[in-house]
């Protein structure tokens, strides 16, 4: 990569995004930049010979994204939609500040599909003798909800939203999403961070944890898990995007890491299934991309600003994308 770029993904932290741009000032008359993410070359570069008199350039500029069909503002932090089937709503994990802070001010919203926030704090930390601090990735198994809140797995009862308890993860530092499998056992990464002075700081607990009967166990647990971030349950194993080494990859029956695919840019954080490929997030590529293990993935929806842990929503046909620095959730229709 020409251009090293240093993303802080979870900017609740009030970090500062840094960007180190390592290219050379460019000698005089350089050839065309390279393409951003908007733009895709669709016929070779002419030659410094046929330069003079080939014909102007066609417009290499992707088409406009389109627009959502629903916008939902007022939220804060942003980090996981979740679209609850049975209820027929989006749900909305909102840290509310900092990413790591015991603070007990995070909250879960409820959004109806025709763009109103129904319940901004449907669930929220310190009332009604809910404890929850800075949820990130959501989950529902067996009509109850499970949040990702730093080192324990919190649940609630998906139509009342009461607590139901929770499974704290001995060991880990950065709980962040969850995935359910149909038998009910449910999965949990942590992306092994913590706060720095500057900047997040590896504390060396990467795992793919599993929760049942009430207890976790670890998969796979070890550095070469890359900060796993998002998740998704299939039936050849589950799938993890990495926020830290930007791999989508399968972990199989013994936990080890198969199909390694990497998107064109990375910073991952969300994964869906759709159809038979994935839909996934990245925040360096300020993307969702579209693809499979063992192939390839491009841009299927551009410019899309801090996209965290996305969801999609069967019935209508729409990826639900939270921006978490612009607290704003978006949905688009993705079939």
């Amino acid at each position: 990569m020409a251009r090293s770029l240093h993303l802080i993904c979870f900017i609740g932290l009030s970090l500062p995004v840094t960007v180190a741009c390592g290219a050379e000032t460019p000698p005089p008359s350089p050839p065309p930049p390279p393409p951003t993410l908007a733009e895709t070359p669709r016929t070779p570069a002419p030659t410094a010979a046929a330069s003079a008199s080939a014909a102007p350039a066609p417009d290499l500029a992707l088409p406009p994204p389109p627009k959502p069909v629903a916008t939902y503002t007022g939220l804060e932090t942003p980090e996981s939609v979740l679209y609850d089937e049975q209820g027929d709503r989006y749900l909305v994990s909102n840290i509310n500040g900092k990413v790591t802070d015991t603070d007990d001010n995070g909250f879960i919203s409820a959004l109806s599909p025709d763009g109103q926030v129904t319940a901004l704090k449907w669930i929220e930390g310190g009332k009604n003798k809910v404890k929850l601090d800075a949820p990130k990735g959501l989950a529902i198994s067996k009509g109850v909800l499970y949040a990702a809140d730093i080192t324990t797995v919190r649940m609630f009862d998906l139509k009342s939203g009461a607590p139901k308890g929770e499974v704290k993860i001995a060991g880990s530092t950065f709980l962040n999403d969850l995935a359910a499998a149909p038998d009910g056992k449910v999965y949990v990464s942590d992306s092994g961070m913590k706060a720095g002075a500057k900047d997040f700081e590896s504390t060396g607990t990467d795992a793919v944890y599993v929760i049942e009967g009430g207890k976790a166990k670890a998969i796979a647990k070890s550095t070469d898990l890359g900060k796993p971030n998002g998740l998704l349950v299939t039936d050849k194993g589950v799938v993890v995007v990495t926020f830290g080494s930007g791999e989508v990859y399968r972990l199989d029956a013994k936990g080890a890491k198969v199909d390694v695919t990497k998107p064109p840019k990375g910073a991952l954080d969300g994964v869906v299934a759709l159809g038979d490929s994935l839909l996934v997030s990245s925040w360096e590529g300020s993307a969702i991309y579209r693809g499979k293990l063992g192939g390839t993935f491009d841009v299927v929806l551009g410019d899309q600003k801090s996209p965290a842990d996305i969801g999609y929503d069967t019935k209508r046909g729409r990826v639900l994308v939270p921006h978490f620095m612009e607290n704003t959730v978006e949905a688009y229709e993705l079939k």
